[in-house]
């Protein structure tokens, strides 16, 4: 094979996974397309190559391949992938789940609040991996092709309360990353925002992270940083000072329906990071102070959960579409707002 000279691009998304995108140098040598991939893809085996094509996650000019499609000088080929789980210890925990649905390919969990998702260095316990792979180790029974962890495609924040879909298999680990990748996926959120909102919407604004503080995201309206991101909103209700929307994410940027949000103005209720935790509407007086402040402390944080999750079936090819209530501390922040706003 000649010196490898091709170009190689890696776009990460909030979702788990990665969109690779390689163009074949011009004296390229005729060979099979996973043995290309496998030479030229960190983290990766010839299995996960194999099953990438069965999903048809493999395109070449834009059209799907299979694994036995034979590389040619200047092929222009695209690949989605699960994202490359590091390198550190999964510890079992007996921690409760809230399963809303569980097949032998995959399941649904309803997150709670103050739970990170997945252990990262130094945060090796009490996240919902961690008692995801206690689930798994109980069940009478794993499917043959398990590969033996919880197979993340998209991830909520620590305080963000809802649905996530996690993987048992390769494959459908590969079809859930392919369908997050082409925007099939139907995500929803509830959330509580500061301000009188107007009745729908649609935010636009790249997301990237803050040139000032690395640890938050910020909107970059000119496009000269972040990604492309879209967040469509309707109002539900409305409480004077705050106002209950749903979010539908067109995207699934880090932070994106917080940040944009932030963007317009709206900071979402409680929101630490992003300014939603500070007094930013309503009155003056002590007894408002009080009862905004008695709502803050309902919550671990931002008012934001996910409420419904749709999606195609990768074994069975039908759609699920699946809800999960808001939590109690949601539902109770909003009644109080209900009795509030009687009084004004």
């Amino acid at each position: 094979m000649m010196e490898d000279d091709s170009t190689l691009e890696i776009d990460q998304e909030e979702e788990l996974f990665e969109h690779h995108r390689i163009k074949a140098d011009k004296g390229q040598e005729i060979t099979r397309i996973d043995k290309f991939l496998l030479d030229r893809l960190p983290n990766t085996s010839r299995n996960k190559i194999q099953v990438a094509a069965k999903n048809g996650n493999i395109h070449v000019g834009g059209k799907a391949v299979k694994q036995n499609y034979k590389v040619k000088p200047g092929d222009e080929i695209s690949i989605v992938l699960p994202y490359p789980v590091r390198e550190i210890t999964l510890i079992p925990q007996d921690i409760p789940l809230d399963i809303v649905y569980e097949d032998e390919c995959l399941l649904v969990v309803n997150k709670e609040a103050n739970m990170v998702v997945h252990p990262g260095y130094g945060n090796y316990k009490d996240t919902l991996v961690n008692a995801l792979v206690y689930h798994f180790e109980q069940l009478p029974s794993l499917p043959s092709d398990y590969f033996g962890r919880p197979g993340l495609v998209h991830r909520i924040d620590k305080h963000t309360t809802g649905l996530l879909v996690i993987a048992k298999t390769e494959f459908a680990l590969n079809h859930l990353a392919k369908q997050f990748f082409e925007r099939t996926i139907e995500r929803r959120y509830y959330a509580l925002a500061w301000g009188d909102i107007p009745s729908s919407g649609t935010i636009t604004g790249h997301i990237g992270r803050s040139l000032k503080n690395r640890k938050v995201m910020t909107v970059f309206p000119s496009g000269d940083f972040g990604k492309h991101a879209v967040t469509h909103y309707e109002v539900e209700e409305r409480f004077g000072y705050v106002t209950l929307v749903s979010c539908k994410l067109e995207t699934g940027r880090t932070h994106q329906i917080r940040a944009h949000f932030q963007y317009i103005g709206h900071p979402l209720f409680n929101d630490k990071e992003y300014g939603g935790d500070r007094i930013l509407k309503g009155t003056t007086s002590s007894s408002y102070k009080q009862f905004v402040e008695n709502n803050f402390e309902l919550l671990e944080g931002q008012a934001l959960h996910a409420f419904s999750l749709g999606f195609t079936h990768p074994e069975k090819s039908s759609k699920i579409y699946l809800e999960a209530n808001l939590p109690l501390a949601f539902s109770a922040l909003l009644e109080r707002w209900r009795k509030y706003c009687k009084n004004f």
